[in-house]
């Protein structure tokens, strides 16, 4: 069955997609980055994070969850949505506990290369300082409820063979949080633990015994910025 391409703008450069593949996807495969917290290839989309917000033929939509169709025009790298951008990024740091310097994830946080990339200095926001446990009851993962940033990235992603979660969301509103279910997770391999800590985009989830494989320094971000791998 052939595939129907079609033609769309984004910033003004013209592109070539299948149709119906979502925008953050289609901008990807013609080099063009759009930032994103929640969104990761192989999963559902849900939208939950809005760092991929573009204006679509002039109205705000997210980008991955938004479907490409033909003569669509898509603005991104414009200044009302860099600001949208930095502002739920500086929101996301303000609302957590977020100590980049003490963190495993630090350089290989996509948190934190998106602050570096939008210049955060100082957030706008006064800081919550929540009281936040960390979960380390699992034999194998530690949950660290004050770096989470509830992308349900683990949720979608880390299943058994019965596509059960690993992971769970737990109270509702501002309270929030995203547990462990203990009795799954006790029998978790050492492979899907490693994917738990991955698919993670902050330092929310980490391998017990196994900080600084990576030294800071050499980490995914401490050389090039994040996006710099699809851009051309």
């Amino acid at each position: 069955m052939s595939k129907n391409f079609v033609e769309f703008i984004i910033d003004g450069k013209k592109c070539m997609s299948e149709e119906g593949k979502y925008i953050i996807d289609a901008a990807k495969d013609n080099g063009v980055y759009i930032p994103t917290l929640c969104n990761i290839e192989g999963l559902k989309p849900k939208g939950a994070c809005r760092i991929c917000s573009v204006l679509v033929n002039g109205r705000p939509m997210t980008a991955c969850t938004t479907p490409v169709t033909s003569g669509m025009e898509i603005e991104n790298n414009i200044a009302q949505i860099e600001g949208i951008r930095k502002t739920i990024i500086e929101a996301l740091f303000v609302e957590g506990n977020h100590f980049c310097p003490s963190c495993e994830k630090s350089g290989s946080c996509e948190l934190q290369a998106l602050a570096y990339k939008y210049k955060m200095l100082v957030p706008r926001f006064p800081f919550m300082f929540p009281i936040r446990e960390v979960d380390a009851s699992n034999p194998k993962l530690i949950k660290d409820h004050n770096r989470c940033i509830l992308c349900k990235r683990c949720i979608r992603g880390i299943r058994d063979e019965n596509d059960r979660s690993y992971f769970a969301f737990k109270k509702r509103g501002h309270e929030v949080e995203i547990n462990i279910n203990h009795e799954m997770a006790n029998k978790m391999t050492d492979r899907l633990a490693r994917e738990s800590m991955d698919i993670c985009p902050v330092g929310a989830l980490l391998i017990k015994e196994s900080g600084f494989r990576t030294p800071i320094g050499q980490r995914k971000y401490d050389h090039l910025p994040i996006g710099s791998d699809i851009e051309k």
